[in-house]
């Protein structure tokens, strides 16, 4: 009997405590779910802020894409302005000087014309006159280059006149005489040089061979020709080794 009471009295309790516990579980519950319903929307929004956010990202990394290609495209049509620029202006300063010659040849033109009108002549005089000047020119270079074979053979036969009357006196030579040995022949010691009787050489005159300004050697020509000679190193001048392209010059030059 006593251990039935003992039953009943725990069921009692149990189911006391289970209702006490539902009690307080029922007032819980209603903010429980408020609690889960605001997360859910809270969450939800989030959801929708970060949709949002990521489309206008995208839409501002489209944005400033088209915008970094506008500004390519931009500076790209600015570099071709400029660059049509730079072209107008060298075409501009050419036709400038295109006009200032023209415009000198115009004056030019217009001064020839003045002076042919002042001269009293007919064209067929002046043509007759052109043609005499330029005959008279020619004649005149004629007689220039023949001025110059007279004074080479002149000074040629003065310096063979020398070896009789005065043979210690030296062979002057032009003093722009400039040249460069073409030739070496080390065992007989002579050179072949690239000035003959046109430059003025003579047989006879000495020359000294020089590179980069420092002398290595003295020769003395034995043989002329029209564009080049043949020289003999003199003894005791030798500094260095001769080589081609070595420069001459006169060692006793004209005054």
């Amino acid at each position: 009997m006593l251990l039935r009471i003992s039953l009943i009295v725990a069921i009692m309790a149990g189911l006391a405590a289970g209702v006490v516990s539902y009690l307080e579980i029922s007032d819980k519950i209603p903010a429980l779910v408020q609690q889960r319903d605001d997360e859910h929307t809270a969450k939800k929004n989030a959801l929708t802020k970060l949709d949002t956010t990521e489309k206008n990202l995208k839409k501002t990394q489209g944005e400033l894409a088209q915008t970094q290609q506008d500004l390519a495209d931009t500076q790209a049509d600015r570099d071709k302005a400029v660059a049509r620029a730079d072209a107008q202006a060298k075409r501009a300063d050419m036709l400038s000087d295109k006009l200032t010659a023209v415009t000198q040849e115009r004056d030019d033109a217009q001064n020839s014309l003045a002076q042919y009108k002042a001269t009293d002549m007919t064209p067929d005089q002046v043509l007759k006159l052109g043609k005499d000047l330029k005959n008279a020119r020619a004649e005149v270079e004629v007689v220039n280059g023949e001025k110059v074979v007279l004074l080479h053979n002149i000074t040629r036969l003065k310096t063979e006149l020398k070896k009789f009357v005065g043979p210690d006196e030296f062979v002057k030579l032009p003093s722009d005489l400039h040249g460069k040995i073409v030739c070496v022949d080390p065992k007989w010691d002579f050179v072949v040089l690239n000035v003959g009787e046109d430059q003025g050489v003579i047989s006879d005159g000495e020359l000294l061979v020089s590179r980069q300004g420092k002398l290595v050697a003295k020769v003395i020509v034995r043989s002329v020709q029209k564009d080049r000679c043949i020289a003999n190193l003199i003894p005791g001048w030798k500094l260095g080794e001769m080589i081609e392209g070595d420069d001459v010059s006169p060692a006793h030059p004209a005054s």
